[in-house]
């Protein structure tokens, strides 16, 4: 066992001296120590409730006849670090968390692992140092949050975090009361769990189960369901048996469990942070993952559900009608997943194979798709060289192709408060740029701007295109991760006000209408911005990171 560096021979009494002040008995050191990474805190309601996620791991551990011994991770809320100064301090805490867990796994020497993730960055984080390390490994997220219920003379419906950031937008146009706003808030998130709509961590953590690494529910089970309880213990129990055939991450996070982790994210319209966090943990896996093949994947994968935010459909609408099992089995129909894949409890086969599509509305047959192609798209051209992101399952029919006068913004802040104040009308493509994820730093997700264009009804008229990056909860015509970045000496870097930008999703290009005459003039007089920070942290990532383009993975 690894951990006999810890706990065998004579030399090794000083450290069991230290297990045993703890509580831990002899028993108990000649058993596989398995480590248990979990994000719990008081600060993220997808990881309030992690504690009884966690021990219910730990029991599936003991009943297995394994020591479980729990560690903490990090996490940002997005929702709450959203629009002021914290969220510069979310994608960047990606790496923290990969290298914390690595620390503490080498130092402690772990035979196994679970990890206990549930929001944005904790489960790519996780996902990262399980590659990294490739120790047996599996993953239990905390679940989903249920939708919130919203009722009004006109009837209820159902609402999540979403709702409440486009209202913002209403009621700065004046098409809602406060009061009004003040109910929705009260109702929209009604308890524990990952954002109710397929947004970022709901992604990930269905993604999860098409590389392998969790198990099935693991993307869908409500946070507040029993049943989460249970995948926990059997998550638990199963680390042993993968320890037992030391099954490691690297034979699980192949390059074909990646095409099918897209072809589920093309199917499902997962949210654009996925092309930054794909791309990353097949980097530590050892697979290389780009946008070029993201659009491969696209082109042959139809969309086959349309979940919140671009519908009233949330994550327990999916996990009724049969979850992502059902999603991979109608792909299988059409061959665009390997069902031979290897996954922590089989392969993919034994994920699908009592798994049947419970409602056609929530998603779609494979004959009878939203669209035949996927939900995300990457798009190039002379603003977008390296490639940039859009949720195209998201965007109104209308806007799949639009041109329009830039209005060019060096800070999100900016570009809300010309938003909020009505500065921007129909027809124009705001451009927010230096917010990528050396300029930012820290790359900001911008829900902010995106639902006050939607809150005020111009999400089918006005297109949005940046440096930064979206929130999954993001949606209509916004292209993130727009590559290089201005910091960099981007395309998008050279802007002005007025100039023409020219959007085709369908044929995936984002041009500015400029000769490269004209744009080889303004590069030469550019001149990059100061660094926004200077010390700390964030100044350290600065210096460090790459392009959005390979995942804003840290440069070697």
């Amino acid at each position: 066992m690894r951990s006999d560096a810890v706990k065998k021979g004579i030399e090794r009494a000083p450290h069991r001296s230290l297990f045993k002040s703890m509580g831990y008995i002899d028993e108990e050191l000649e058993r596989p120590l398995i480590g248990i990474a979990v994000a719990k805190s008081e600060i993220v309601p997808g990881h309030i409730h992690l504690d009884k996620v966690a021990k219910a791991v730990a029991d599936g551990v003991r009943l297995a006849g394994g020591v479980p011994i729990e560690f903490p991770v990090i996490g940002v809320c997005d929702g709450i670090a959203m629009g002021h100064e914290g969220m510069r301090y979310s994608l960047v805490t990606r790496e923290l968390i990969a290298d914390s867990i690595e620390c503490m796994v080498m130092a402690h020497a772990f035979d196994a692992v679970v990890f206990v993730p549930n929001c944005d960055k904790i489960v790519p984080g996780m996902l990262m140092a399980a590659a990294r390390l490739n120790i047996p490994s599996v993953f239990v997220s905390g679940g989903p949050m249920l939708a919130g219920r919203y009722t009004t003379a006109q009837g209820t419906k159902a609402v999540s975090l979403t709702t409440v950031f486009e209202a913002v937008g209403a009621v700065g146009a004046g098409k809602m009361g406060e009061e009004e706003l003040d109910h929705l808030e009260d109702v929209a998130c009604p308890g524990c769990g990952s954002c109710s709509g397929m947004f970022t961590a709901n992604s990930m953590n269905c993604v999860t189960e098409a590389l392998g690494m969790g198990l099935p529910g693991n993307g869908t089970i409500p946070a507040v369901y029993a049943e989460r309880i249970r995948l926990a213990k059997q998550a638990g129990m199963l680390v042993l048996e993968v320890l037992k055939k030391d099954l490691r991450p690297r034979s699980i996070m192949t390059k074909t469990a990646f095409r099918n982790a897209l072809a589920l994210d093309m199917a499902l319209g997962c949210s654009t942070n996925t092309a930054l966090h794909l791309p990353a943990i097949a980097h530590e896996a050892g697979v290389e993952l780009t946008l070029d093949i993201l659009n491969e994947v696209s082109a042959v994968t139809p969309n086959l559900c349309r979940l919140a935010p671009v519908s009233a459909t949330h994550i327990e609408d999916l996990y009724a009608a049969g979850g992502v099992q059902a999603v991979l089995k109608e792909l299988a129909g059409k061959n665009l997943i390997d069902t031979n894949a290897q996954t922590v409890y089989g392969t993919l086969k034994d994920a699908i194979a009592k798994a049947y599509n419970r409602n056609p509305q929530v998603i779609r047959p494979i004959d009878n798709p939203y669209s035949a192609t996927g939900g995300l798209v990457a798009l190039r051209g002379n603003l977008a060289p390296d490639g940039c992101i859009v949720k195209k399952s998201a965007v109104a029919p209308n806007m799949l192709k639009h041109s329009g006068p830039a209005r060019v913004f060096d800070r999100e802040e900016d570009a809300f408060a010309a938003i909020m104040e009505g500065r921007i009308k129909a027809g124009d493509v705001v451009v927010i740029r230096y917010e990528g994820p050396r300029g930012g730093p820290g790359m900001k997700e911008m829900l902010a701007p995106t639902a006050a264009l939607a809150g005020r009804g111009l999400d089918d008229k006005v297109a949005l295109i940046t440096d930064g990056r979206f929130s999954g909860a993001t949606k209509g015509a916004a292209i993130g991760h727009v590559s290089p970045e201005a910091a960099d000496g981007g395309p998008i870097g050279l802007l002005k006000e007025g100039d023409i930008i020219q959007i085709d999703i369908e044929a995936g290009t984002l041009s500015v209408q400029l000769s490269e005459t004209e744009l080889a003039m303004r590069r030469a007089q550019w001149h990059p911005l100061p660094p926004k920070v200077t010390h700390g942290y964030l100044a350290r990532y600065a210096r460090q990171v790459s392009s959005a383009a390979s995942g804003a993975i840290f440069k070697e």
